[in-house]
């Protein structure tokens, strides 16, 4: 229903400076109006204006909260709605207070996502960009930021929509010769169904390469820390965490779980996690370990061997490599700021010399090749430039495989010469697959279930 007026707290719940709480609909302004007492009425101030006073309760008039309400005026807001926000102090019970006594007025409490959705269905945004919002909040480093505030400032929308239009074109020419066949010259019909749609297969290749790298930035790399016990991998957690996440001890086997933990190497999301040393042992706890520390390292994208180089290398660290040559692996050479033991040779056996890291913590050297050796694997040596149109949405990226099939059945119909009626059912298919991406052509169901992932209040 958009007819009807929604509030929800936008801030997050809990103690801080202040919270804000979000109303949009057409009653907004004279429901808060019930509960706020200022020297102006909201009724007749300007747009974006912010009002000092207080938030009331109407029977008693006695005063609650002590407030700043920001007035957006349809249809310069978010959600092209009249849109009130009360700026109350941040604590569970004030933030309630307000609240209750909006709901107590007529106003709904608002679904997840449904101030985002009010702004797709009243034309602000169009799909992509609502999803990029979620993208936006839940950006674990400054790259996947960018790529989100650029897919919310509407770059794959509008590439997105001159594909549409080159194939809108493409539909036209088809339609006139398929109304006028005595004016089709066929040869040149087919030429330029080739060619259109050539170009724009060519440009959904473009935005595909960028699709494994976009996932990446937006999920992150999932990546085990594995070695045997006592080896430096909870170190190695905490450093890159930049805090003691893990416990470390000189006592193997103090890691009895899977530990998880993002952080942000060079750019690069990593959900890291931190293994139970994989080792034969008799403690039923630590065989729990090892067991899920083996389930982590089948799922792993990447995985980070530890190997301690003050010491010979065991068989069951032989072994590991043995199984971990084939996968994506970096091989740790930790502790090098002793005296090395271990025999190189027999590790550049399993693994070339590109994915041999050498680092010491203590003396805080190699944490740079580290990061160098991760993004020659998933970025070929470097991220792209800043300004390419990463394409990092699941949805998005199936639908764009599934439009470059239309297409391409297009293309062999009509190298076949199949009647250009038949030909014009895939160019529309991929059309509407296309639509499908920005909302254009999506159901109401899908609608419904992309907006039910964000956060309450957004």
């Amino acid at each position: 229903m958009l007819n009807d007026t929604i509030a929800a707290i936008s801030t997050p719940l809990g103690e801080g400076g202040i919270a804000v709480i979000r109303v949009s609909g057409d009653e907004a302004v004279p429901l808060v109006e019930r509960v706020f007492r200022s020297k102006t009425k909201l009724s007749v101030a300007e747009t974006h204006t912010v009002h000092y006073g207080f938030i009331i309760e109407p029977a008693s008039a006695q005063k609650v909260e002590e407030v700043l309400v920001t007035l957006m005026k349809a249809p310069r807001s978010f959600t092209m709605e009249d849109v009130v926000e009360v700026s109350c102090h941040g604590g569970i019970v004030s933030v309630k207070k307000v609240l209750d006594l909006l709901l107590q007025q007529g106003v709904r409490l608002a679904e997840p996502g449904e101030f985002t959705k009010r702004a797709f269905l009243n034309g602000r945004i169009d799909l992509t960009q609502a999803e990029a919002v979620i993208d936006l909040i839940r950006a674990k480093s400054d790259r996947a930021f960018k790529v989100a505030l650029k897919q919310v400032e509407g770059n794959l929308s509008k590439q997105i929509k001159s594909l549409r239009y080159t194939l809108v074109e493409l539909m036209a020419h088809v339609e006139v010769n398929i109304d006028y066949p005595e004016h089709d010259v066929e040869e040149m019909t087919n030429s330029f169904i080739k060619s259109k749609c050539d170009t724009v297969m060519f440009e959904i290749d473009r935005l595909l390469v960028t699709a494994e790298q976009g996932k990446i930035l937006r999920e992150g790399i999932e990546t085990a820390i594995v070695g045997k016990p006592n080896v430096g991998k909870s170190s190695l957690l905490n450093e890159l965490a930049q805090e003691n996440r893990a416990i470390v001890t000189d006592i193997p086997g103090t890691t009895r779980d899977v530990i998880e933990e993002f952080v942000n190497i060079g750019g690069i999301p990593l959900k890291l996690l931190d293994t139970a040393g994989i080792r034969e042992t008799s403690d039923l706890v630590e065989q729990i370990g090892v067991e899920r520390s083996k389930t982590a390292l089948a799922e792993a994208d990447l995985i980070l061997l530890v190997l301690n180089s003050n010491e010979e290398l065991e068989l069951n660290e032989i072994v590991l490599m043995k199984q971990l040559a084939d996968k994506q692996t970096i091989v740790i050479l930790n502790k090098t700021d002793l005296t090395r033991k271990l025999n190189v040779e027999q590790v550049l056996s399993y693994f070339p010399q590109e994915r041999i890291v050498e680092l010491s913590l203590i003396e805080n050297k190699g944490i740079e090749d580290l990061e160098k050796a991760i993004a020659a694997i998933f970025f070929e040596g470097k991220l792209e430039s800043s300004d390419l149109t990463y394409v990092s949405n699941v949805r998005h990226i199936s639908l764009l495989k599934q439009a470059k099939r239309s297409l391409q059945d297009a293309l062999d119909a009509n190298e076949q010469y199949v009647p250009i009626d038949m030909i014009q059912i895939d160019i529309r298919a991929a059309w509407e697959q296309l639509g499908e991406i920005i909302g254009d052509s999506v159901g109401e169901s899908l609608i419904d279930q992309i907006f039910t992932q964000f956060c309450l209040g957004k």
